[in-house]
């Protein structure tokens, strides 16, 4: 006996885009542990969680391991954000966490292995000529001899463009901490591109003090 087939057409079932949700929506999909909240968390906040990674740790395949780990922990501690429309600063706050222990692991291994801090810096584009990666490697290095607090205080602050108060925030430090660990940060590395012939040529030592 011949099947009977349905003459109702068949039609593609596309996920609504949720792009335009407000950040407080967007933390309502996590707490509900709905799909496209994940996805759109991902998609909102991973550019700016892995740029400053990279910024920070000064190689694109830390950034990227470091980025898994600070979603992780997004989305699995979703449900305690009480205020849904600080959804930023929420991952903001455990991408710092994430980047304090991964310092402080850079700074360890480096002091066991009896030698200096190296700067890990993904070169594998090509776009900058030896000269140019040299300098950026000796950069990091530069950053690297600077304690935890104070080199995510300067990335922050100079490289993120965060204000005082949301650095003390987002780190949980008082805003004289911040301030004075950005001086002290500043001062250091001033003195540091000042002793460094090849740097001081390229870099403004004063702007990096300020």
């Amino acid at each position: 006996m011949p099947t009977r087939r349905s003459h109702v057409p068949l039609t593609l079932v596309i996920a609504r885009d949720r792009s335009d949700a407000s950040d407080g929506d967007l933390a309502q999909g996590l707490v509900a542990d709905e799909g496209w909240a994940i996805a759109e968390t991902w998609r909102r906040f991973a550019p700016m969680v892995l740029a400053m990674a990279e910024r920070a740790l000064g190689s694109r395949s830390e950034a990227d391991d470091l980025g898994q780990e600070v979603f992780y922990h997004v989305f699995r501690k979703a449900k305690t954000l009480r205020a849904p429309d600080r959804l930023r600063s929420f991952v903001y706050s455990f991408a710092v966490r994430e980047l304090k222990s991964e310092l402080r692991r850079k700074r360890l291994r480096a002091w066991l292995s009896f030698r200096q801090p190296e700067a890990l810096v993904d070169m594998g584009s090509g776009t900058l000529d030896v000269e140019a990666r040299d300098h950026l490697r000796r950069c990091h290095a530069l950053l690297d001899r600077l304690s935890p607090r104070d080199r995510l205080v300067f990335v922050l602050r100079r490289m993120e463009s965060m204000t005082v108060e949301e650095i003390a925030s987002t780190m949980q430090l008082s805003v004289s901490t911040v301030k004075r660990s950005m001086i002290h940060a500043s001062e250091r590395l001033s003195r540091w591109i000042v002793a460094d012939p090849g740097l001081a040529d390229l870099l403004d030592a004063e702007r990096w003090g300020r």
